[in-house]
């Protein structure tokens, strides 16, 4: 009977207008979060289309001090330097690059060939490497050296010089297997190590060697005027990719990041802040979609009020008369939830095989129905404590 009474005053329309605007801010903020973990995993994987969020930085080598001695130093980082890089709001972890200060010679066996080469070691703190190579440490009386190499490396030899040359082309698992000797020589002494390759690095742009190896042979094989303290390379950690800031501190500071991350960056920032502008659309509709309902109830409960009053003489309390609109208030909006995940859920659909044609695998769909169910619930509560504090009110007047 109570309903009955009440119902009479409720505009069909009005909530129609609510459901609907509320509906579309809240399908447009789920769809919005299911796109962003879709494309999640082109931010986190190593091999994706965006790539990782780690820049390694040099200077370039400037025309006049290549023909002046000691031109090394102007292409360095000192530690003020490095510490200014670190307190950058966007900067995380700065790793540094350490150089070996002696010769390095490589030699391997293939089909009966025999290919020695000239290279160069670094070494990096063990975070910063984007795999996990197996036995990654060197024991002077066991003096097997792993090594890392890029990616990049393997194709050259592949795809250049091996299809030159007529050479076998090699896998990486196959080339893990390749038995190579490494020559060092230095301050006056040579010598010969056993070593195999452990890993490829699709972050790393080097030949790295573990740090306890390049401290013990630079300590023995280490030629003075080649040591040098500070390093000519630098490895940082990026919290905000894309971030304008960066590119405006490297050409203030004339650094220059390698490969294509600052390409990549641009592309995270760009698809977060697109993200973040369709959320905000999406989360102001849903707002304006709030407001028009407690408009409606406003306007409902003022036309209600002498029955409001008359039940209140009646005996019924407050509590007892919010709680029908409560039921109205919950049907409604269980029901723009159940619509906004559906419609989310065949939007991600639609687009799905688009980014699977681009490699990436997408994401669930969780975390946009928990923020659906969320945000529904914290306007539901909104509502709930709106209607009660109006409906005590016209009471009393």
């Amino acid at each position: 009977m109570v309903w009955n009474l009440l119902k009479k005053n409720i505009s069909v329309w009005q909530i129609a207008g609510y459901a609907i605007a509320n509906l579309t801010g809240l399908a447009i903020v789920l769809a919005a979060i299911c796109f962003y973990c879709d494309v999640r995993s082109a931010f986190d994987d190593n091999d994706s289309i965006v790539g990782s969020d780690y820049l390694i930085i040099s200077r370039p080598v400037p025309l006049l001090s290549v023909m002046s001695a000691g031109s090394q130093k102007a292409t360095t980082f000192g530690e003020d330097e490095i510490a200014e890089l670190r307190s950058q709001p966007w900067a995380g972890k700065v790793g540094v690059f350490q150089s070996a200060a002696f010769d390095v010679w490589a030699y391997v066996e293939l089909g009966g060939r025999r290919m020695s080469t000239a290279l160069f070691f670094e070494a990096i703190p063990d975070e910063f490497y984007d795999i996990t190579p197996e036995n990654w440490s060197f024991d002077p009386s066991d003096p097997i050296v792993p090594i890392v190499i890029s990616k990049d490396y393997l194709t050259l030899y592949n795809f250049g010089f091996a299809a030159s040359r007529g050479y076998p082309q090699l896998s990486e698992d196959l080339i893990k297997k390749v038995p190579v000797t490494v020559g060092i020589s230095g301050n006056g002494r040579s010598s010969r190590f056993p070593a195999r390759i452990v890993g490829f690095s699709s972050r790393l742009n080097t030949i790295a060697v573990p740090q306890e190896f390049l401290d013990w042979a630079n300590g023995i094989y280490g030629e003075a005027d080649r040591m040098s303290e500070s390093p000519s390379r630098l490895i940082v950690e990026v919290n905000k990719p894309g971030d304008p800031a960066i590119e405006e501190y490297f050409n203030l500071h004339g650094i220059e990041a390698g490969g294509d991350k600052a390409g990549s960056s641009r592309a995270i920032f760009l698809t977060t802040l697109i993200t973040t502008i369709v959320l905000a659309v999406g989360v102001i509709i849903t707002l304006l979609a709030v407001f028009i309902l407690m408009l409606s109830i406003y306007l409902l409960i003022q036309k209600s009020r002498d029955k409001l009053r008359d039940l209140m003489l009646l005996g019924y309390s407050p509590s007892q008369i919010c709680r029908y609109y409560f039921r109205l208030v919950g049907f409604v909006n269980l029901g723009i939830l159940l619509l906004a995940a559906a419609i989310a859920a065949a939007v991600s659909g639609a687009w799905r095989p688009a980014l699977e044609s681009l490699g990436l695998s997408g994401g669930t769909l969780w975390p946009s129905f928990i923020a659906g169910v969320v945000l529904m619930a914290l306007i539901t509560v909104f509502n709930f404590i709106t209607i009660r504090r109006l409906v005590t009110k016209a009471a009393k007047n």
